[in-house]
């Protein structure tokens, strides 16, 4: 069924009072900004090592090869954790989980702060690992309180705005040293932003609800993996779980390739990457029962494959930004031959362009109609501009390599944008699960696009990119455009709301009804 599409006399004026009403601190624009400075400190602490990645190998004599190991355990985690915490959020809510996530960051960032041994920094890096995937927490609660036809510009203001906590960590953190002093000032530059995490975890638990007044909140029917509605849809689930568990062999190999682990650690690791696949494919089947029986009604269905689609969109947006941002500074280092601090600043635009391009692709799938059109048209730039970036080289002035990187990055940023408008609206009850799938394959291709960029040339690695960003244009075609996509009012799932349970460790206070 096509959706019915705003009138267009009004869009533009539309997009102009959605920019303007961004400013508003009442009502869901409340939740909105509380909820993305949430995610903005998460990331902060997700981040804090880079700054200091060099001090610290130098002070704790590490090798080349133990301070990649340490990058790499940043991540490692991340992945699965994503999943999980998407199912958590389905089942107790956005506020208590993201409060939980920012409490838990204290401990571990602690660790790290203090450590003095290599053993200490990877446990505790594995641990601030998990904090990485507080990002599809906001995903749930913006969309549970903004209706469908603005939860575009929305959930692009929570990642864009949201995600600029890594570049504030690179900027900022290594000016809190210096302000703190001495050879320890990078220790207490990172201790103070778990602090500061934790302490918003208590202010955000007592500062929202996880719905407006009058909103139940829908939860899955059955616990333990994504809740599918068709036979054929549990064995796409399957499939779709085989990537998010493979990735974690492949942090295990490039560890065991710096020679930090044995031949013994490193099987014993695919053993159990093995056996942790075999429990979740165990998991899908027994959770999705009822579906492999098809006792679904046809009214309660969802496709799946739009799972699969925003998925593969996702891999090939947000995994190429990470994997970019990454390799950018050396990559202008070794072409232009500019020292680090003017190469790390011409990269920067990479990531600074999330501000912008990430809410304007919320506000384009908003406003044009057809969010499976402005997905395709994204990703097709995204090809353009990856396909232009392979031919930069030292014949480029470096400044127009910066514009095409510039312009390159919109399309990556803005397409993430335009994924996450659409992810809210596929299932209202899963939209956690489906917000944890997303994310993770985007860490997925984070790995194998960083994995590749050591294998082969600059030139090759962004070509490899522009075809991943090919094959996503291709599975947009078969997305199925949610039903109501552009409605006014909130999105809800009557067959599995129930009521907020009335005992809880901490009252919140009363969040301000919906408010335009």
């Amino acid at each position: 069924m096509t959706p019915p599409h705003p009138p267009t006399t009004t869009r533009g004026g539309d997009a102009a009072a959605r920019i303007r009403d961004l400013v508003s601190f009442e009502g869901k624009h409340r939740i909105l900004h509380l909820t993305w400075f949430a995610f903005f400190l998460s990331f902060v602490v997700w981040f804090n090592f880079a700054p200091f990645a060099n001090t610290i190998a130098e002070q704790l004599s590490l090798t080349e090869a133990q301070k990649k190991t340490i990058g790499l355990c940043n991540v490692a985690l991340t992945v699965p954790a994503r999943v999980f915490i998407g199912m958590a959020l389905d089942r107790w809510g956005p506020r208590r989980v993201f409060s939980a996530i920012l409490l838990f960051a204290v401990v571990p960032n602690t660790v790290f702060a203090f450590a003095t041994t290599f053993e200490a920094l990877v446990f505790s890096r594995l641990a601030l690992s998990v904090v990485g995937a507080g990002f599809v927490v906001g995903i749930r609660m913006v969309s549970e309180w903004f209706p469908p036809r603005e939860v575009g510009t929305a959930e692009g203001v929570y990642g864009g705005w949201g995600n600029f906590g890594s570049a504030a960590a690179a900027f900022s953190l290594p000016v809190l040293a210096g302000v703190l002093g001495g050879a320890d000032g990078w220790r207490w530059a990172i201790f103070t932003t778990g602090v500061v995490a934790a302490g918003y975890g208590l202010v955000y638990l007592r500062s929202v609800t996880d719905t407006p007044d009058g909103v139940a909140y829908a939860r899955p029917r059955r616990q333990g993996a994504l809740e599918v509605t068709s036979r054929r849809s549990v064995w796409a689930l399957a499939a779709l779980t085989v990537p998010l568990n493979a990735i974690l062999g492949v942090i295990a190999w490039r560890i065991w390739r710096e020679d930090v682990i044995s031949d013994g650690a490193f099987v014993a690791t695919l053993i159990g990457v093995a056996a942790l696949l075999a429990f979740q494919e165990w998991t899908v089947l027994r959770v999705n029962r009822p579906a492999l029986r098809d006792e679904y009604p046809p009214e309660d269905r969802y496709p799946v494959r739009n799972v699969a689609v925003l998925c593969v969109a996702y891999f090939a947006t947000f995994g190429s930004e990470l994997a970019v941002v990454t390799m950018l500074p050396g990559f202008f280092a070794d072409t232009w031959g500019l020292g680090q601090a003017v190469a790390g600043a011409a990269a920067s635009g990479f990531a600074f362009m999330n501000l912008a391009a990430r809410p304007a692709g919320g506000l384009l799938s908003d406003i044009l109609g057809s969010r499976k059109r402005t997905l395709s048209t994204l990703l097709v730039g995204l090809v353009v501009g990856y396909g232009l970036m392979s031919t930069l080289g030292s014949g480029w002035p470096w400044v127009a390599a910066i514009a095409v990187c510039m312009s390159c990055s919109f399309f990556v940023q803005s397409g993430e944008g335009a994924v996450y408008a659409i992810v809210p609206l596929v299932k209202k009850r899963v939209s956690g699960q489906v917000a944890g799938m997303a994310g993770a394959m985007g860490n997925v291709g984070a790995i194998c696009f960083l994995t590749l960029n050591i294998m082969v040339s600059e030139r090759v690695f962004f070509l490899c990119i522009a075809a991943a960003a090919l094959v996503a244009v291709v599975c947009s075609r078969f997305l199925v455009e949610p039903e109501n996509s552009f409605g006014a009012e909130l999105l809800t799932d009557e067959a599995s709301a129930v009521p907020e349970p009335v005992i809880d460790l901490v009252e919140p206070a009363h969040a301000p009804a919906l408010v335009d």
